[in-house]
């Protein structure tokens, strides 16, 4: 793909719906888990049963938690172009292609890679006011930003 070709507005959309899509997911996961916990009948032969179901629903709400702080933190990433790397960049390098929003990690966008990076990472820290030119190293592996969007 070229990055001349790519929008940052429908990049941004692309990762908050990944990012429903993920939530949607997990929320009727969590409904059905529920349901099946409601089914088990109440005697001791069931305790442990009980017992990892009642933790995975807890494992399920705290992810489901952590998607929710993804979703509202999308509304923080603007749309506005940039020259320099700042929240809200698309950051084409040598080697990837970054979305500085939240961190989402690895996904698709018109079958080529990106990564969505929160600005905490390692990365998006290095990367802020960098521009087209600009070279970096990070854990020993040099790229050079070739376009930021």
């Amino acid at each position: 793909m070229r990055n001349s070709t790519v929008l940052k507005s429908d990049v941004r959309n692309h990762v908050i719906d990944i990012i429903l899509g993920k939530i949607k997911k997990l929320e009727k996961f969590l409904d059905f888990t529920l349901e099946a916990s409601r089914e088990i009948k109440k005697t001791p032969k069931y305790d442990s049963i009980r017992e990892e179901m009642q933790e995975e629903i807890y494992q399920m709400q705290k992810q489901l938690a952590s998607l929710k702080d993804l979703q509202r933190n999308m509304t923080k990433v603007l749309n506005a172009s940039t020259q320099r790397v700042a929240v809200g960049s698309l950051v084409f390098t040598n080697k990837a292609r970054f979305y500085i929003s939240v961190s989402l990690g690895e996904f698709f966008y018109e079958g080529d890679r990106f990564y969505a990076i929160s600005e905490e990472s390692p990365m998006a820290k290095i990367l802020f006011g960098k521009k087209a030119g600009d070279s970096f190293v990070l854990n020993n592996i040099a790229q050079t930003i070739e376009n930021v969007i």
